[in-house]
Parts: C-alpha cells; structure tokens; sequence
C-alpha cells in the first residue's frame, strides 16, 4: 500500500509565506515526478509545480518568481516554498506522484489535500 500525505496548509495575509510538505510512504521501488496541483472553488484542478527525480522543474506561469519546489529523494518528500502570496493563490493544494512499486505496477498517488488561503 502506498501514501501520500500533504502538510502546512493554513491561513496567510497576503505577500506572506507558506512552505508544504508532502511525503510518500508505503511500498515504494521507485518514484518518479512529484507535483503539486490546486483546485480552488469552482475552478478546474491545476498544476502548480512538477520537479522530476533528476530535478527538472516546471512552474505555472501564475506562480513563477514566487513559489519553488525542491525534493528529498531519500526521504521520499516533496516541499513547495510559496512566498508573496496572493489572494488568488487560495485553493487546495494536492500533491501528486507517480510511484513504480514494483515491475508490474505504477501509477500516480494523491494526498487528501491541504487548505491554502490568503486573505486579510
């Protein structure tokens, strides 16, 4: 069995900081892309930052300059550093990986989900 949990949600004032923590956990051979995505009310999940096990990242063009991800292969987590947040950054922020767990099996995992909200 495998999981993910996502941690370090919470309520910021805008041009404030968060830092999520996301960790897989379980039966686990290899894990490939690690990513965080966002859903905000009403709005279609999106992605918000992706970094490859050889440490290729990608941003959303809406978080650039502002938000980093970074990984711990050995400890199997995924962190993303959001600075200068606004308030169109709220949403639930979900973090995805894509876990071989052995030779016959691989797929993506989600986390439940961690509450990001900015607001004065």
């Amino acid at each position: 069995q495998v999981q993910v949990v996502e941690s370090g949600g919470g309520l910021v004032q805008p041009g404030g900081s968060l830092r999520l923590s996301c960790t897989a956990s379980g039966s686990i051979f290899r894990i490939y892309d690690m990513g965080w995505y966002r859903q905000a009310p009403g709005k279609q999940r999106e992605l918000v930052a992706a970094a490859t096990s050889d440490g290729f990242t990608n941003y959303a063009e809406s978080v650039k300059g502002r938000f980093t991800i970074s990984r711990d292969n050995a400890k199997k987590m995924v962190y993303l550093q959001m600075n200068s947040l606004k308030p169109e950054d709220t949403a639930v922020y979900y973090c995805k990986a894509d876990i071989q767990r052995d030779i016959a099996w691989r797929a993506d995992y989600w986390g439940q989900g961690t509450q990001v909200t900015v607001s004065s």
